[in-house]
């Protein structure tokens, strides 16, 4: 199946970005901590090429913890300012306002040579639908100021929210890119709920899961469903209906209940905590 979305609303998001980063001291992009490199939009990376990134690995809490330590490292290393966190939690948030003022401590120190005091920092907030930018802003904010939600595409405009005398944030509708020429990245972001479900097979997206699962996370599957997690990812799913009861009137499988419950395990974190990319493999292409 080739995996890609990219309504219209995305073209007009894009454009409103570009027309507000000459407004912009930082870049904030959330990515999803179980598929860091597939969930950054290289076109964020090349609007804001000039500008200081906080690049935040959001969902962290359903991310393998040894790997989220591994891409924080990653991202440092290319420049940029990183952090882990669950954007429900406001204790997660209390050490973002403290990189964004690290982050802009250059541009503050410039605006105070040239007499320009107590200006706000102005960051975009960026990412792929669904990363959790709105729940990020709330969190913030300590109140609901982005409209949120479990689906991707619910934020369709741009709104300046003033957190304090301190920050201010642009908050933007999540974007992919138009063409992903790579289909594996499609796949992960089908799996993470970055994609619309109307567009999805998720059997297909289920056999993947499984086969990554029985490569990277064995035992993972064994744990959940008290069933074998050896053979072919068509022979773990007709396990899984059958201990599960996904079962069809005739008594045959029902490999598609079943298939949506496995990637639902798996979004919702009770599969365990899962990574689905490793820097070492997507930087060496395997």
């Amino acid at each position: 199946m080739n995996y890609q979305w990219y309504p219209g609303h995305m073209t007009k998001a894009k454009r409103m970005m570009q027309e507000n980063i000459k407004l912009i001291d930082l870049i904030i992009e959330l990515v999803d901590a179980r598929a860091p490199l597939s969930s950054r939009n290289p076109d964020i990376d090349e609007l804001g090429k000039n500008k200081s990134r906080l690049i935040l690995l959001n969902k962290s809490d359903l991310a393998d913890d040894r790997q989220n330590r591994v891409w924080e490292e990653y991202f440092r290393g290319r420049g940029a300012f990183t952090a882990c966190l669950d954007a429900r939690k406001r204790n997660d948030i209390k050490q973002i306002f403290q990189i964004i003022q690290e982050a802009c401590r250059e541009k503050t120190e410039r605006d105070r040579k040239r007499g320009i005091l107590n200006r706000p920092v102005r960051a975009m907030v960026a990412g792929i639908p669904n990363v959790g930018k709105s729940t990020f802003i709330n969190s913030f904010a300590g109140r609901t100021c982005a409209k949120t939600g479990n689906k991707p595409g619910v934020t369709k405009g741009k709104q300046w929210i003033r957190l304090n005398k301190q920050v201010e944030l642009l908050d933007t509708p999540g974007i992919l890119w138009p063409k992903f020429e790579d289909q594996q990245v499609g796949l992960k972001l089908a799996v993470i709920g970055s994609i619309r479900e109307e567009l999805l097979v998720e059997e297909e997206l289920c056999l993947w899961l499984l086969e990554y699962l029985q490569k990277s996370y064995p035992g993972a599957v064994e744990k959940r469903y008290q069933t074998r997690e050896d053979g072919k990812p068509s022979e773990v799913l007709e396990r899984i209906a059958q201990v599960r009861g996904c079962v069809q009137k005739g008594g045959g499988p029902d490999f598609e209940r079943a298939a949506s419950m496995v990637t639902d395990d798996f979004r919702s974190g009770r599969l365990g905590r899962i990574t689905l990319e490793i820097p070492v493999a997507e930087e060496s292409g395997e």
